[in-house]
């Protein structure tokens, strides 16, 4: 599928979801989907897929509350709707994203470079701009800046004591949230270093009005 974003709303068990991963499978070893490891919440259910360097975050309708621990084949595939995308570029075990820990896979980076997303035309001031996002795996924060405009949020760059969270940024009205991985994207000076980071993580969600 050329724009990801469209599977955005589709249910678990969706045909194009189904393309889609068989699709990202075929650029890495195996041609089989690889198994997902799923972690299941009353409000959310996470399909991780590390190997492809992809998370998928379902969340239920219809009343349906799925409980912790259900495995993938006790899931009802017809009341869990695709509500969240991450898309992984260095590989990162450190459990910042509440979705994996110490005992987790490694995600490897997402096997398509270019990336290619649909944006606004224009940034929330007005201004013209490439309705083409192409992102590759150096993509920096500067580069997003410059193609997207300011974001509409942003955070990170310090931590317990540490500094250890990676700044980020978020475009609301286009569903999009960059967070950004080295050396550069952490601690005090992040926001003065962070526009040469590359990106870490890229989360696509449901466009909002902003």
């Amino acid at each position: 599928m050329s724009n990801v974003r469209e599977l955005l709303g589709k249910p678990s068990g969706s045909s194009d979801i189904a393309t889609y991963l068989s699709s990202l499978s075929s650029r890495v070893s195996s041609s089989l989907v690889p198994t997902p490891q799923v972690k299941s919440y009353s409000d959310i259910v996470f399909f991780n897929y590390y190997s492809l360097g992809l998370s998928l975050q379902f969340i239920p309708i219809n009343g349906y509350r799925p409980q912790s621990g259900t495995s993938r084949q006790d899931l009802q595939d017809t009341s869990l709707i695709l509500d969240g995308i991450d898309i992984y570029n260095n590989p990162s075990t450190d459990g910042s994203d509440g979705k994996t820990s110490s005992q987790s896979p490694a995600y490897t980076p997402y096997p398509i470079s270019p990336i290619v997303f649909t944006v606004s035309p224009e940034t929330k001031e007005g201004t013209p701009r490439s309705s083409l996002l192409n992102i590759s795996q150096n993509t920096t924060g500067k580069e997003f800046v410059t193609a997207l405009g300011e974001p509409d949020r942003k955070g990170g760059g310090s931590g317990p004591s540490s500094g250890s969270i990676g700044i980020w940024v978020e475009w609301t009205r286009d569903g999009l949230m960059v967070e950004f991985g080295g050396d550069d994207s952490r601690g005090p000076q992040a926001w003065e270093r962070g526009k040469d980071a590359p990106w870490r993580v890229i989360s696509i969600f449901s466009s909002k009005a902003k």
